[in-house]
């Protein structure tokens, strides 16, 4: 009895917790931050390969569906960042709302959303730069650009741009940021010069059948371009580097979902406009689009454009992962290693270097070819949480400032499960199943080590136990 009441004890709210991290992110960086994790493998990857398997011309309504459950998720996470704090994003909301066992899992399935997502995008990232090389007649052997599973020896690209990335990381949250902002706007060209090429090339004939697989395909779509959406939860871990968190937070979070979706769903209706949604099952949808139409010059661009768009997603999704990473290991459930900040960049260094060796080597040379749906139902999972949490804590802590509150609770965060739960039934058995087994390795890790290393367990620990605070000291 005394073992379930601790792996269910809960985080005290509010109270504070020094931290190292540097505040340096405004609501602008943030906004961009969150750009450059939402747009990318979803705009060049999964809007053609959805059109093409799953939704036909109206993945454009796929995209809406997955971007409303995404902005339910959304807005419990704006309220939940403002209030509750800390970088541990939906861990250290579950934490707080159901206790030290619950937080635990769904840290645990965040570690594999977003790692799996970064060794999977790098891999994405490597087809691209070697596409765009063949285009200049420059042929690098198959031996070192694809993993030993797929024909190849080792995927060094995908290695190499893991490694630089987690290097750019360690050097602090600020050279990140500006990084980050250069390539977002190379992104944000590259996609406005597409729409102008694409407007004057629409055939509306290309949008017919407009529901070709019904709309049981349109919530499959949506089931599988909800890994484009996954990237506003990455905002949620930069909490301790915002300068003024209870504000900007919350706007760069809905800001960026908002602005992205309308992205998204313009370019799905060009892209199954210009070509027929048949021809667009292949790695770079845009691109070949464009080449089909006649306009080399402009894939090309894409191209380009759509190696610059993965690599934000990289590195934004890396700066999420060891973020998580850094807030469990203070509550003792990995090694507290992970939680060692530079005192010179302000950075978890030791987090950033260990995370990063191993996503490369994943990247380089594990099979991961369904990665994105098991990105899908570990995120809808956390997602779910997340929305279950505000309402928890709407009753169990009514009176804890709320600088941002979701209008009408809990009508939202019911509709924000509802639309979560249903879009995991999408996906398929085999999944479920890797799920599954993600889920009782991680129950094992937490008897094993965790339970018995937490934070609970140790005399006078608690006040180091509670989240950070909002303000700026």
């Amino acid at each position: 009895m005394k073992m379930l009441q601790k792996m269910f004890r809960k985080k005290q709210i509010g109270h504070h917790y020094e931290s190292n991290l540097h505040r340096t992110l405004s609501a602008f960086d943030l906004t961009l931050m969150g750009i450059g994790a939402i747009i990318g493998a979803g705009v060049f990857v999964l809007t053609g390969v959805a059109a093409a398997t799953k939704a036909g011309p109206a993945v454009i309504l796929s995209f809406s569906i997955a971007g409303l459950a995404a902005m339910f998720a959304a807005l419990a996470y704006a309220e939940l960042a403002s209030s509750v704090g800390g970088s541990g994003s939906a861990y250290s909301y579950s934490y707080a709302g159901f206790g030290e066992f619950i937080g635990w899992l769904v840290g645990w399935n965040l570690i594999l959303e977003y790692a799996m997502s970064v060794s999977t995008v790098a891999i994405g990232w490597s087809g691209y730069v070697t596409n765009l090389f063949e285009a200049v007649n420059i042929h690098l052997p198959q031996a070192l650009t694809r993993g030993p599973f797929d024909g190849g020896m080792v995927n060094l690209l995908a290695i190499v741009v893991i490694l630089s990335l987690s290097g750019l990381l360690c050097l602090g949250v600020r050279q990140s940021a500006k990084f980050n902002a250069v390539v977002v706007y190379i992104k944000l060209i590259t996609i406005a010069a597409f729409i102008l090429v694409a407007s004057a090339n629409v055939n509306p004939q290309n949008w017919t059948p407009f529901l070709p697989f019904g709309w049981s395909g349109v919530m499959e779509g949506a089931a599988l371009v909800f890994f484009a959406y996954i990237g506003f939860d990455a905002l949620s871990t930069a909490v301790e580097e915002t300068v003024n968190p209870q504000r900007d937070v919350p706007i760069a979070i809905i800001g960026s979902l908002i602005g992205c979706t309308a992205i998204y769903i313009i370019v799905a209706a060009l892209l199954t406009g210009i070509v027929s949604y048949t021809t667009l099952d292949v790695g770079s949808p845009v691109a070949e689009a464009l080449l089909n139409i006649g306009h080399r010059m402009m894939a090309g661009v894409v191209a380009a454009g759509a190696i610059a768009g993965l690599t934000t997603v990289m590195l934004v999704m890396s700066y999420g992962l060891t973020r998580i990473c850094l807030v469990i290991a203070r509550d003792g459930l990995i090694p507290q290693s992970f939680a060692k900040i530079n005192p010179r960049t302000h950075t978890p260094i030791r987090a950033i270097m260990i995370s990063g060796v191993i996503m490369a080597l994943v990247s380089g040379f594990a099979p991961i070819g369904r990665a994105a749906e098991l990105v899908n139902i570990g995120t809808l999972t956390a997602f779910a949480f997340v929305c279950v949490g505000v309402i928890a804590l709407r009753i169990t802590h009514p009176e804890m400032p709320r600088p941002f509150k979701l209008p009408f609770n809990p009508i939202i965060p019911l509709l924000g499960v509802g639309f979560c739960v249903y879009l995991m039934t999408q996906l398929s058995d085999v999944t479920w199943w890797r799920f599954f087994i993600w889920t009782i390795l991680g129950i094992g890790i937490y008897f094993a080590y965790s339970h018995k290393n937490s934070l609970l367990n140790k005399p006078g620990a608690m006040g180091k136990l509670n989240t950070i605070p909002q303000e700026q000291e």
